[in-house]
């Protein structure tokens, strides 16, 4: 993990009941514990292992609506709109800068995609635009790269991953929630057919509601349930940069590379145009239900057969509840970092703009993403265990809509007034 992460100091004892339990402390479930804290809801959060200490600070921190899915944009949107306020919520700063985003285009085929995208959201009002070589070249000046051109949304910005999930987190607790780490949920409890609690390696905890916000493990403890959810793994590596001068504030995307401002000064680069894909044996359960992404995205995984592969295939899929669970043999998944990629990534970029030649790595991690077959998440009810909300399968775009995706899972666990039209993130559309 990125040693910029921010620990957190959280009670270590269970209560013996609450409301609502949430399985989970990325910045979904931390962002979900701190809407209910917030209405006076009674809430436990347990991590398994350190709170945002995964995924969610091991991304990129952009926050973005260029590129998603036009279904996708309202949670995006109203994303924007929770992270411009944060800062005032939480009281302290989580760097979030409206910055904007911008994708290039190096051949036709990847402006023509640009423009497709573009096409599909001209009703939302984003402000996005299409850029020319000339005006890529005025916003983020020095470069030499040949584009055709990019796609541009000024209101889409960033923030630091290291810092947000935990201040969150301090927020919820000093809003009533109760947040314990290194304790690991293996079961739920039910009576009359519904969730009356969860089973944890401390003992029980009983609830009305669960909120299930695991990340890339929420497949796994659905599987020992008998629910089948349908996500893989895909590995991305991402490095810092130490403090140096660079072209812009602005966040780029180009083919196969991006980059972006830290707020220390350096810059977050990764290898856009490829992540890494270790087969595990779910690729062979399920791997068909993904053969549209792996159509168009085969160049874009790297795709290999090794340890992660026999790790997983001794890992357990069905446990009982008195004996120790996966999420306990492995506290925090710290997948091996790529850096040939990284370094690809490096020479890349200084390649369209010389200032990176002076790029100087002074840290690199990587982080398991976990991807649906249509690179949308699940925010919904599961239907077979009432009782059960499960949000997960961000695929990559977590953190920019965290918070606005742990309101919208609060709502439901509520049976609130939903934050946005829930229904592209309805489980049963698998």
């Amino acid at each position: 993990m990125t040693s910029k992460l921010i620990p957190i100091s959280t009670q270590t004892a269970i209560p013996q009941s609450t409301s609502v339990v949430i399985i989970g402390g990325g910045i979904v479930g931390v962002s979900a514990a701190l809407s209910l804290a917030e209405k006076n809801i009674p809430v436990v959060l347990l991590e398994k292992g350190q709170i945002a200490a995964e995924q969610s600070s091991r991304n990129l921190g952009w926050i973005r609506k260029t590129s998603r899915h036009a279904n996708d944009v309202p949670l995006a949107q109203a994303a924007d709109r929770i992270w411009a306020k944060m800062a005032e919520r939480v009281g302290a700063d989580v760097g979030y800068r409206q910055s904007g985003i911008m994708f290039l285009a190096k051949t036709d085929e990847q402006m023509s995609i640009h423009e497709s995208w573009l096409s599909s959201v001209s009703d939302l009002n984003l402000g996005s635009q299409l850029l020319s070589p000339k005006e890529i070249d005025k916003h983020v000046p020095g470069g030499r790269g040949m584009w055709k051109g990019g796609v541009y949304t000024p209101s889409d910005g960033r923030a630091e991953p290291a810092i947000a999930t935990s201040v969150l987190a301090k927020a919820a607790m000093n809003a009533g929630a109760i947040l314990i780490q290194n304790c690991a949920v293996r079961d739920l409890s039910r009576s009359a057919g519904k969730v009356s609690g969860v089973i944890t390696e401390q003992g029980e905890i009983e609830c009305d509601q669960v909120l299930l916000a695991g990340g890339a493990w929420s497949r796994r403890f659905l599987g020992n349930m008998g629910v089948s959810l349908p996500t893989l793994p895909v590995v991305a590596s991402v490095l810092r940069t130490k403090p140096m001068e660079g072209p812009t504030e602005i966040a780029v995307g180009g083919p196969d590379f991006s980059f972006r401002k830290h707020k220390d000064g350096g810059f977050i680069i990764m290898q856009r145009g490829k992540v890494d894909a270790p087969i595990t044996l779910d690729h062979l359960k399920i791997g068909l239900q993904f053969k549209d992404q792996l159509r168009f995205g085969k160049d874009a995984l790297n795709i290999s057969l090794g340890t992660p592969f026999f790790k997983d295939l001794i890992m357990p899929r069905r446990w009982s509840a008195n004996k120790p669970t996966p999420f306990e043999a492995e506290r925090v998944k710290n997948p091996a970092i790529n850096h040939h990629l990284l370094q690809d990534a490096l020479q890349n970029t200084h390649q369209a703009w010389p200032q990176f030649e002076q790029a100087e790595i002074e840290e690199s991690w990587a982080g398991l993403i976990d991807v649906t077959p249509d690179s949308t998440p699940v925010i919904d009810r599961v239907k077979a265990i009432p009782g059960l909300t499960v949000a997960t399968g961000f695929s990559g775009h977590g953190f920019g809509t965290g918070p606005a995706a742990g309101q919208l899972a609060a709502d439901i666990v509520l049976n609130d007034t939903l934050l946005v039209n829930p229904d592209p993130y309805r489980f049963d559309r698998f």
